[in-house]
């Protein structure tokens, strides 16, 4: 239907373009303007509209003023012939032309980006499979020190002379290595494209305090449920795990309180650990290093904020999530 409308148009301007070069001996200025519109319309139609036998129709003109040379008067057909190609013909070839110009532009720019968004894949393809190379790496590496690990555990819960506490120590020392070396083979294998676990290695804010218990840290929870998405309650485990493990390697048996929070549409979380004697408050070992960083960075990404630092004589890591209000 458009190529049909856009036929008719072209019909139409070039019949009124034969009818108005006749009689042009004294042309008054409409007339005259008529043209001019004429030409504009021509060049439009073709740059804009689609192309449907615009040649054959663009040689009824001349065509007509064959007929009206042989009929009626030589110099009006003549007349006819010229207006039909100056003021039609011309301009709508120029527009036609200008049409296909831009149209070539057009799909070159598209070529390009297309060319662009290909090499972007490519080089996304190459650093996953240097990311997959160095996940295989280390595996190879810490998979290997952690099976020594696990073995020279066993073989220390297996010697005399051991204490009973010993001896579960070691094996408690032996069953995590175990299991450290069974997330690293489950990272490792996403990493390489691999599905994800069905049972995923994250651990809930209260087994993570019953294994740092168990490791020998002075912990004291107080928690609330958790609402949000699995990306609040993934940031909150996060937290409190790089802060419990901050606080066992800066402030070995100092205690520990993990608060938890929720209500009024954010989750707070503060873990805080009394600073040992001899560190100074701001220290660059008490900063959490690059650990809370990033947690700082993911926790703002979802609207939070965090802030780790000496407060008060201890050393506090505190967050605030906002979460979605049940409607």
């Amino acid at each position: 239907m458009r190529k049909l409308g856009s036929a008719a148009a072209l019909a139409a301007v070039v019949a009124v373009c034969v009818v108005n070069a006749l009689g042009t001996v004294q042309l008054p200025a409409w007339r005259q303007g008529l043209f001019l519109v004429l030409l504009v319309a021509a060049y439009l139609h073709g740059r804009r509209l689609p192309q449907s036998h615009g040649p054959w129709i663009l040689a009824a003109g001349p065509v007509a003023g064959l007929v009206v040379m042989a009929v009626v008067e030589f110099s009006e057909g003549t007349t006819v012939v010229l207006c039909t190609l100056v003021f039609v013909a011309l301009p709508w070839t120029i527009g036609r032309f200008r049409g296909q110009q831009a149209a070539l532009v057009a799909a070159q720019r598209q070529r390009v980006e297309a060319l662009e968004r290909e090499r972007e894949s490519v080089e996304e393809k190459a650093r996953l499979r240097e990311r997959a190379r160095i996940a295989s790496d280390m595996h190879d590496s810490l998979g290997h020190d952690l099976a020594l690990i696990a073995l020279r555990a066993g073989a220390l819960e297996l010697s005399q002379g051991l204490s009973e506490a010993d001896r579960e120590a070691a094996a408690a020392l032996r069953s995590q290595a175990v299991e450290a070396t069974d997330r690293l083979r489950g990272t490792v294998a996403m990493l390489r494209g691999g599905a994800a676990p069905v049972s995923p290695h994250e651990e809930g804010v209260e087994a993570l305090v019953e294994r740092a218990r168990e490791a020998g840290l002075d912990v004291r929870l107080s928690s609330a449920p958790v609402r949000g998405d699995q990306d609040v309650q993934w940031a909150v485990r996060r937290i409190v795990k790089e802060a419990l493990t901050n606080a066992a390697r800066h402030a070995p048996g100092a205690p520990v309180d993990v608060e938890i929070e929720d209500g009024g549409g954010v989750v707070g979380v503060v873990v805080s650990n009394e600073l040992r004697e001899g560190e100074l408050p701001g220290a660059p070992a008490m900063t959490g290093g690059s650990g809370l960083a990033g947690l700082a960075e993911r926790v703002r990404l979802l609207g939070g904020a965090l802030r780790a630092g000496e407060e008060g004589g201890r050393f506090v890591v505190a967050a605030r999530l906002p979460v979605e209000e049940d409607r």
